[in-house]
């Protein structure tokens, strides 16, 4: 790549990545990075150039935090069980980075429809 030169091939490439991120805009989706890395979150907002989503992260919540005013229980006698949450961070990637795009999968926790008999 001299002189600032670009294959076609990496334009229509990032092309038919923009159709994909914006096609699952607002969607829980897993991003595959060229370098094997991934990453999952919602994708937020996309340009011809990059796109920009909430990436999850799973805090843990200090276990000295509040302990005066709360107990937790459950902590298999190691001491309090800490709190997880989950918190978004908005970040951006370019679209060229990106070698694979997919959907998350919901998954019902409970199936409504198959009941066992009862004998």
């Amino acid at each position: 790549m001299q002189n600032g030169y670009q294959p076609r091939w990496d334009h229509e490439y990032e092309r038919n990545m923009q159709k994909q991120c914006t096609q699952y805009m607002y969607h829980d989706v897993v991003v595959t990075f060229k370098d094997g890395s991934t990453a999952d979150g919602i994708i937020e907002n996309v340009d011809s150039e990059k796109m920009q989503m909430l990436v999850g992260e799973t805090m843990m919540a200090d276990s000295h935090e509040n302990e005066s005013s709360r107990q937790y229980g459950g902590g298999y006698g190691y001491g309090p069980e800490r709190r997880r949450y989950r918190r978004f961070r908005r970040r951006q990637f370019p679209l060229g980075a990106l070698a694979a795009l997919a959907l998350l999968p919901y998954v019902s926790p409970y199936s409504y429809g198959s009941y066992y008999p009862y004998y």
